[in-house]
């Protein structure tokens, strides 16, 4: 039998990893594709940009999820910087789409995935697992965010998210006060659509120079929003430091570029703790 190994899945971890709740927002931006395939040939050599509407596309991608453990849980907050591409042997495979046709899952083959140039993180754990299970490029960050939330109904479909540079040492994750980058989305009276487009292919490079991926199932449908001319405005990002890495290559890739679309995803609840009453 012929074929390639499955990369190992170093212990304490195990595969597949489930989400116990996840909150996500996405945000892309179609800038201009050489200084995409510029960035990804450093990074990624196995993989090409793919290409919309005559440009890439950067996908922004914020996660809060909460994972279930033996012992105990956990929350974790982290945001990846992404680009949109295939590997390169995969040339005459790729369906001809636009960028909402991509946005909207029409590409079934999901050799379309997401190459993390950056993933900044608030949980030592999720770190060490991201670089050893996926080789993402996963390193410390933490968050200020607000969120839509069953339990504040005033606020809705209102995200912001910042994001802090951060350290670790021996006593765990090391916060500091500057900024990496903040993203402000008002999504308030824009009419989304449900879009199935997962499973998510995400790529890694691995030290030896090995392309891998990994899928990411959500078992429902996204909430997609279409942006023009007119809505882009919602989408406010904010970058810090030029001297950082991540804000820098982000700065060089979105430059002034408009958000083409953004995309969200809460968990249901579970269960609802009502409102007491008074008993005679």
């Amino acid at each position: 039998m012929t074929g390639l190994p499955l990369p190992p899945v170093p212990e304490p971890y195990h595969l597949p990893f489930h989400y116990g709740a996840l909150h996500n927002i996405g945000v892309d931006y179609l800038v201009d594709r050489e200084r995409a395939r510029e960035l990804l040939g450093k990074r990624h050599p196995g993989l090409k940009a793919a290409a919309f509407d005559g440009g890439a596309c950067v996908s922004l991608n914020y996660q809060l999820y909460f994972a279930q453990y033996p012992n105990g849980g956990g929350i974790t907050q982290e945001l990846e910087i992404n680009l949109i591409a295939h590997p390169v042997f995969a040339d005459d495979r790729i369906p001809v789409v636009n960028y909402g046709q991509y946005a909207r899952g029409y590409d079934q083959t999901k050799l379309l995935g997401i190459a993390r140039l950056h993933v900044l993180c608030d949980n030592p754990l999720a770190i060490d697992a991201g670089r050893r299970l996926y080789a993402e490029p996963k390193h410390p960050g933490w968050f200020e965010s607000t969120l839509p939330s069953l339990n504040a109904p005033a606020v809705r479909e209102r995200w912001s998210v910042s994001c802090r540079r951060a350290t670790l040492g021996p006593d765990g994750l090391q916060r500091h006060d500057e900024q990496l980058l903040a993203l402000d989305v008002n999504l308030v009276g824009l009419t989304p659509e449900p879009v199935n487009n997962t499973p998510i292919t995400g790529y890694g490079t691995d030290d030896e120079g090995k392309l891998l991926a990994g899928p990411l199932n959500v078992y429902q449908p996204y909430r997609y929003y279409a942006l023009d001319d007119r809505t882009a405005e919602r989408v406010r990002l904010d970058l810090g430091n030029p001297a950082e890495e991540s804000a820098r290559d982000l700065a060089h890739l979105i430059a002034d570029a408009p958000a083409a679309g953004v995309w969200t995803y809460q968990s249901p609840p579970v269960a609802a703790h009502n409102r007491a009453y008074y008993v005679r």
